[in-house]
């Protein structure tokens, strides 16, 4: 009998610092080979797209399918979101689906916590940091969550193009986090920060590149199409450039692809998958002056391995509903 777990059941239990540690280990296995990662799988109906992102990881004993879909038209028709995710989480034994839980938070989670390590890999290290965030949705405060786990914040500026989404976002986060989160009305004012997240649904660049200062760790989390991105040209030559799978990142990221076909960077500036600095075949940061940028663009083994976690931990608190099917 499967385990049914709600969205607010997998908020119960899922927390950054945990989903972290489970994350790091996916991306070993990835770049150890322990990992089947197939190609994301698109169905377009005519109103909608659903897409079917599977995933296993055989050390972990994590196998699971996240079924993610986009109806433009869901609000106005039907009153429920326009993106709804649902993970299917299989006992690799047999096959026997486990538990279906709701995927959007484990989402949201799992995004930020991919950034959160490469934070822990990539960005300078002092006893004091701060932390500029473009954006100020859901996704944006999972980042800021995420950076505070790897790094010791004393500050964070936030930018929105919606003055009262950042003010909110503001308040939440100082509660949630105890650290000062300035609004600030200048996206360039950000890039006095130490660690910059980009976080927006732009399709052009935030701010120029030559500005930002020598030191700087980005997080790269917004644009997802090839036409589109978040960072110039300028900056992503100036940068070590890391991403979460290369394959991806050649397919889907402007930040990279974009820089590529101007013929100002070869393909060979794609300096490393997440998985290959974590293991250390490829060094991290070599010096307090280089910029480093992580480019996220969201893998099934981040949704197989939170599933798993979420899974044991609801176990655990005895939480959720079976059901006979």
């Amino acid at each position: 009998m499967p385990l049914i777990l709600t969205r607010a059941n997998v908020m119960s239990v899922l927390t950054m610092k945990d989903c972290m540690t489970v994350v790091e280990k996916a991306f070993l296995e990835l770049v150890n080979g322990t990992a089947e990662l197939p190609l994301r799988t698109a169905i377009k109906p005519p109103d909608g797209i659903s897409l079917y992102m599977p995933a296993y990881l055989r050390e972990s004993g994590a196998l699971a399918c996240k079924i993610v879909t986009v109806y433009k038209n869901n609000p106005s028709k039907y009153n429920i979101p326009t993106t709804i995710g649902t993970v299917l989480l299989q006992d690799p034994d047999n096959g026997k689906v486990i538990c279906i839980m709701d995927g959007g938070y484990l989402t949201a989670v799992r995004t930020g916590a991919v950034s959160g390590i490469a934070t822990q890999y990539l960005a300078r290290k002092s006893p004091s940091m701060t932390a500029g965030i473009f954006g100020a949705g859901v996704q944006a405060k999972m980042q800021l969550w995420a950076m505070a786990e790897a790094r010791p914040l004393v500050k964070a500026m936030v930018y929105d193009i919606y003055p009262e989404s950042a003010l909110k976002f503001s308040t939440e986060m100082e509660a949630k986090l105890g650290i000062q989160v300035e609004v600030s009305s200048n996206p360039e004012a950000l890039l006095a920060c130490d660690i910059l997240c980009l976080a927006t649904s732009s399709a052009s660049p935030l701010f120029d590149g030559k500005l930002v200062k020598p030191g700087t760790h980005i997080n790269g989390i917004g644009s997802h199409t090839p036409n589109a991105r978040e960072m110039d040209t300028a900056l992503v030559k100036r940068s070590k450039f890391v991403g979460d799978s290369r394959q991806a990142c050649f397919a889907e990221a402007g930040d990279i692809i974009i820089p590529v076909s101007e013929g100002a960077i070869t393909d060979q500036h794609y300096y490393a998958d997440l998985g290959e600095i974590i293991k250390g075949i490829k060094a991290a940061r070599v010096g307090a002056e280089e910029i480093t940028i992580f480019k996220s663009n969201g893998l099934a083994i981040q949704d197989v391995a939170t599933a798993k976690l979420v899974y044991e931990k609801a176990l655990a608190a005895g939480i959720g509903q079976t059901i006979e099917i």
